[in-house]
């Protein structure tokens, strides 16, 4: 009798996969991961990665959710509180302003100092960030889109405000892979909110799904059924199971790549079963490095936050190669920092949870010898408005996209420098106007790729992050 699969003269074979021919040729599934890894640096737009020499490598990512306000932390405009009261008029709405000719001008309730050697100029509501105001690089002069969150967030996330496309994090970690194979190149340290625009902001979209966004909660178990319940051997046996299923699925299915995306996360899975829990843990970090980022502060808020950054320079020592840290959602709001009421209350709440542990993190950092390569970056999606309906002592400003500012911190960037410009009122940009995907070019660049260059193929055309937009920054560049 003849075998199923055997062949015999007269009958037709059926084409063999990649997958089973590599089975066959390459010792198996362990060749193919193997190769994989070989392979991961220079996977992106068939060429070889990086494109030319890193200034830096890895990103950890300080998403401010929300909106912080420009005029009320790194944009100084003592206008603001001279005319404080005053109608705003038909010029500052001509100017793109989400506004109308009624509202008044709002002064920042908050001390504006320059700091350091530079003199940059950063107020009393960020103590801590002030105090490393010559390691800062702010950028002052950013235009968003749409004055809307969701559409902001991804824009900031993805380079598009309608999503369906990778985030940031996903494009470093398609470009340039991981340092640690026991750990995903994308790490999402979540705070218990997931910011408007939902998941989309971190995800790989038509990338690999190997490249999405791995989460780490701050409370409880970071990770999900990451403390294994059956022995490494019954483990091992399984996910061959599961390889061998989807070896038998690929024969019959088109998507490739999908298949083999779903066996990499299998595979990554099982090795960070021993990496994350010990990189989680910080019980054996030094008392001053505990009290440096406050991670045992009687706020259980900013006790999570300050664990989180601290988890951040665990993963970037561990070789993860972009970190993001969300903020945590502390009253009943759209997202943190969008205060379009108690302005003083909450913003102040908002940095002192977050100002001590973010400052700790590029200390701790450059005492290492890590912020040389590693980029710090400190960004909303959005500003606000420099003016409000009405002064009151419960008042607040609204979404403002005209002009606003972040800062970036290592990786190559000019420290005490402040870049671009909005008006005497901080209404809208008046030197150096940038997008995000400028943003997104100039980090790109740092890490050693080039922002036209790393593409992927999908729709019929070559994608990239920053599609026909975006220049590198030099200006902020040592």
């Amino acid at each position: 009798m003849q075998c199923p699969n055997s062949h015999s003269p007269g009958t037709s074979l059926r084409p063999r996969t990649r997958r089973e021919f590599l089975h066959s040729a390459s010792n198996g599934f362990g060749m193919l991961a193997f190769a994989g890894l070989a392979a991961r640096r220079s996977e992106a737009a068939g060429t070889d990665m990086p494109h030319f020499a890193a200034k830096a490598k890895h990103v950890i990512f300080c998403f401010m959710d929300g909106g912080p306000s420009h005029v009320d932390t790194f944009d100084y405009k003592p206008m603001l509180a001279k005319h404080e009261g005053e109608k705003i008029g038909n010029d500052a709405v001509s100017k793109r302003s989400q506004s109308n000719a009624s509202r008044v001008w709002l002064g920042s309730p908050w001390k504006f100092r320059q700091r350091g050697q530079s003199g940059l100029w950063v107020s009393d509501l960020l103590p801590h960030a002030a105090d490393l105001a010559d390691d800062l690089c702010v950028v002052r002069s950013l235009v968003g889109e749409q004055p809307l969150h969701g559409q902001q967030a991804l824009l900031l996330h993805t380079g598009r405000v309608t999503g369906r496309a990778p985030s940031l994090g996903s494009w470093a970690s398609y470009g340039l892979g991981t340092e640690n194979d026991s750990l995903p190149g994308y790490v999402l340290l979540n705070n218990d909110w997931i910011p408007n625009g939902g998941y989309e902001n971190f995800g790989s979209a038509f990338l690999p799904a190997t490249h999405s966004a791995t989460l780490l909660r701050a409370k409880g178990t970071p990770v999900d059924n990451i403390v294994p319940s059956d022995s490494l051997a019954i483990q091992r046996r399984k996910l061959d199971l599961l390889r061998e299923q989807d070896r038998q699925f690929a024969a019959l299915s088109a998507d490739q790549q999908a298949i083999e995306a779903a066996i990499g996360n299998y595979e990554t899975a099982f090795r960070m079963q021993s990496e994350i829990p010990n990189v989680a843990d910080i019980s054996h970090e030094t008392e001053a490095t505990r009290k440096l980022y406050g991670v045992d502060s009687e706020n259980e808020h900013k006790r999570y936050y300050s664990l989180q950054c601290l988890r951040a320079r665990r993963l970037v020592e561990a070789g993860v190669r972009f970190v993001e840290i969300t903020c945590p959602l502390t009253h009943p709001n759209n997202s943190p920092w969008d205060q379009h009421g108690n302005i003083k209350q909450y913003h102040e709440e908002n940095a002192m949870i977050t100002d001590q542990a973010v400052a700790a993190l590029i200390k701790d950092l450059k005492q290492r010898g890590l912020l040389d390569e590693t980029i710090v970056v400190w960004a909303g999606e959005m500003g606000r408005t420099p003016h409000t309906p009405t002064i009151s002592a419960t008042c607040g400003r609204d979404h403002h996209v005209n002009g606003y500012s972040i800062f970036m911190a290592g990786g190559g960037f000019r420290g005490g420098v402040a870049f671009g410009a909005t008006d005497d009122f901080g209404n809208s940009v008046v030197d150096n106007p940038l997008m995000i995907h400028d943003i997104h070019a100039t980090i790109l660049h740092q890490l050693g790729l080039d922002h036209e260059t790393l593409t992927f193929r999908f729709g019929g055309r070559d994608v990239s992050l920053t599609d026909v937009h975006g220049r590198v920054i030099r200006e902020v560049l040592s």
